[in-house]
């Protein structure tokens, strides 16, 4: 069921997007060569806690799923771009990460990625970050009354195919709201002037990810972490972002903190 926000809702969602935009900001400053994924979920389930937050994804079980996440992070290194399970794994120079976050803060929810190297970057994996973060901004300008879903997925398709990578629609942005995920879905392709209609009061996660050189998941034996099949490496860029009559507001906007 496709819900919509009251303008007064919109404004109590507001803490839960700072919150989950201060914590990314966090781990992204603190992540560095040498710095272990179990580390980086552990700060993440401290910063919880001492905000009385709560954490959407430990006991998160969706069909997909192997079993409860059981972490409170997603961290999806190199070839991994979506829902990496943390592990016993150190940072090396020149490993590109991607870091997804949803919370609750007095019951509702936001949702954000950001994707980074640590060390020496690569220029083709500063690329792929940079095509995500350019799919991420069209989209979030596509995010008007009016509008339609499809102009959503078809801004971010466009960004993509402009630079030569291929998309996936399997995983995609959605509803947020009580829940961290709720209808309607958006995919990353799609034709403009197609789909539910844009309203104000809908609240969206959008989330351009892509793979280098394929379209193609492979699941790990972990039951969560999805890496490209051919090995190329994945960078992926989220925002929860709410529709209004006056356009849209990122509830998860990084900028008051200095950063991107």
């Amino acid at each position: 069921m496709i819900e919509l926000r009251t303008p007064a809702e919109i404004e109590a969602m507001r803490p839960a997007g700072r919150f989950v935009a201060e914590v990314l900001t966090t781990l992204r400053d603190e992540a560095a060569v040498g710095t272990n994924l179990l580390a980086l979920d552990r700060r993440a389930h401290e910063l919880i806690r001492r905000a009385g937050a709560e954490s959407c994804y430990i006991d998160y079980h969706p069909s997909f799923g192997a079993s409860p996440f059981g972490k409170v992070l997603c961290t999806s290194i190199n070839d991994a771009v979506l829902h990496g399970l943390p592990f016993d794994y150190t940072l090396r120079d020149g490993d590109l990460v991607s870091l997804d976050f949803a919370a609750a803060v007095d019951g509702w929810v936001a949702d954000s990625a950001v994707s980074f190297v640590v060390g020496s970057a690569r220029d083709e994996d500063l690329a792929l970050i940079d095509t995500t973060q350019r799919a991420l901004s069209a989209a979030i300008d596509a995010a008007q009354t009016g509008s339609r879903i499809g102009d959503i997925s078809a801004a971010v398709a466009a960004v993509a195919r402009a630079e030569g990578y291929v998309i996936n629609t399997d995983f995609g942005g959605h509803g947020v709201g009580r829940t961290m995920h709720g209808d309607p879905h958006v995919p990353n392709d799609g034709k403009a002037g197609r789909g539910y209609p844009l309203r104000a009061g809908l609240v969206l996660a959008l989330e351009p990810w892509f793979l280098a050189t394929t379209d193609q998941l492979v699941t790990d034996p972990d039951g969560w972490t999805l890496r490209s099949a051919d090995g190329s490496r994945g960078a992926h860029s989220e925002h929860t972002v709410a529709i209004t009559e006056d356009g849209p507001i990122v509830l998860t906007d990084r900028s008051f903190l200095g950063v991107d």
